[in-house]
């Protein structure tokens, strides 16, 4: 576990996956093909997968151990395939604003899993952070609250809750191989380069059988789609994965209310649309859960520095 200043340090790498993520509602509802959401989710893993893969970050090999690769499989399948179907879909069907936003209620979700899966409970500041942070997201976009397409709310909950699921499995291998009870885990960029990779390949025969053959894209749309594979997904998830890695689920998953604001701010640039006082309120109250959910109580920082000298002594 790091120390204070290098939670800090890890939060802020963390940040730029959902930044980045919170930009690709705008970028997959205006630049990328309608009605095609599983091939959205393979042309956004694979290759993405494929570059990480062939980049010289793999000290130990490419490969996985024998006990790496369902799991792999697994995370890959909810937080790569299910989410990024589900993501676009959403994208298709709600305003660029609104698919962001129900991303807010991610850290509940993992609130509610840790527990019985971490055996983490949830602590004060963490519950509050959520709360604040889904209290910031209601009031950022509730004057765009009617109107909207069931089944793109429908899919972008559903996304919200395969993603978190696969974050706190993820962080459960994690922690059982540094106890000694599962294989050496795969540095992180490693492992992300192989969920990318194998959700890529085991979601494709899917497209094809529902979808037909893969869309046909102008030039603006691989620009789009360079961006939210390379960018918005190879970058951003071996942040997201290095910190999970190092720091709490709970404060991984409050850092990700970034996504949201990235989504509304974009979306409200672009369109030349200015958010009300309310919206302003949220706005802050957001950001205000991301800080909150990354304060340790004194008693938590000390038992932080016991866990440090203890590791340096080892």
């Amino acid at each position: 576990m790091p120390s204070v200043e290098g939670t800090w340090r890890w939060s802020a790498v963390t940040a730029v996956a959902p930044v980045s993520w919170g930009t690709t509602y705008w970028v997959t509802g205006h630049a990328l093909p309608a009605d095609e959401p599983l091939w959205g989710g393979v042309l956004r893993a694979l290759p993405a997968g494929l570059v990480l893969l062939a980049l010289p970050l793999h000290p130990r090999g490419r490969g996985l151990a024998s006990a790496w690769w369902w799991r792999a499989a697994v995370l890959g399948t909810l937080v790569n395939g299910a989410f990024f179907s589900l993501v676009y879909a959403s994208a298709q069907l709600l305003p660029s604003s609104v698919a962001a936003t129900v991303t807010g209620v991610g850290p509940l979700v993992v609130l509610a899993l840790a527990w019985p899966l971490l055996s983490q409970r949830p602590r004060a500041a963490s519950l509050a952070a959520a709360l604040v942070g889904l209290l910031g997201v209601v009031l950022l976009v509730g004057a765009a609250t009617s109107g909207l397409d069931p089944l793109g709310v429908l899919a972008a909950v559903a996304g919200v809750v395969a993603f978190s699921a696969g974050t706190v499995l993820s962080q459960r291998w994690v922690r059982r191989a540094g106890a000694g009870t599962l294989s050496q885990a795969p540095r992180p960029i490693t492992m992300t380069a192989w969920q990318l990779t194998l959700s890529g390949l085991l979601l494709a025969p899917f497209a094809g059988l529902v979808e037909g053959p893969p869309p046909v894209l102008d030039g603006a749309g691989w620009l789009a789609l360079a961006y939210v594979s390379l960018v918005a997904t190879a970058l951003a998830f071996g942040a997201w994965f290095a910190g999970l890695a190092r720091l709490d689920a709970s404060a991984v998953s409050v850092i990700g209310l970034l996504n949201p604001v990235a989504g509304v701010a974009l979306g409200t640039v672009l369109a030349g649309e200015h958010l009300a006082p309310l919206q302003w309120a949220g706005l802050v109250l957001v950001l205000g859960g991301v800080v909150l959910g990354q304060v340790r109580s004194p008693r938590r920082r000390a038992v932080v520095r016991r866990v440090v000298v203890r590791e340096r002594t080892t």
